[in-house]
This record gives structure tokens, sequence and C-alpha cells, in this order.
């Protein structure tokens, strides 16, 4: 069920970093749910060193926004590195 779960937030956190780009991203769905699976991990990680836990529960609206921003850098980064631009 996790990994179900970590696909999901990965979708949602690689379409948010998506919305936060201006124009066409030239990058599959496929591309788009990695990138964002990659992006909620160093966005936890990095939470995690600061300190934040989400103790109280409820959605973890600090995750998702540090999430998308690592997300919209990580897409702009495989665009660069693959040649693909808008």
């Amino acid at each position: 069920m996790g990994i179900i779960l970590a696909i999901i937030g990965g979708l949602i956190v690689g379409a948010l970093g998506r919305l936060i780009l201006p124009g066409k991203q030239n990058i599959s769905i496929l591309m788009t749910i990695v990138v964002g699976v990659l992006a909620s991990l160093v966005a936890g990680v990095v939470l995690s060193l600061f300190g934040y836990g989400n103790d109280n529960g409820g959605i973890p609206w600090l995750s998702l926004v540090v999430g998308a921003l690592v997300a919209a850098g990580g897409i702009v980064a495989y665009g660069n590195l693959t040649g693909k631009r808008a």
C-alpha cells in the first residue's frame, strides 16, 4: 500500500510542480510521477532535518509546497538534461 501512496503523492507533487512552471513542459506523465516521488522524498528529508514532522496529522501542507518547488526544479533540470525544451 505504501508504494501506491508514494505514486499517488508523486503524481500530485509532480502535477503541482508542472503548474508552478510557466508554459508547456515536454515531459511525460511517467517522468512527472518519477520526479514527483523523488521530490517528495527530498522534501521529506529536508523538512525532517529542520524538525518538521506534521505531528498534528491532517494534510501536510508544508511538505506539499516544498515538494512542489523541488519538483518544479526537477522538471527544469530534466528538461535541460534531455534537451526537451518548450
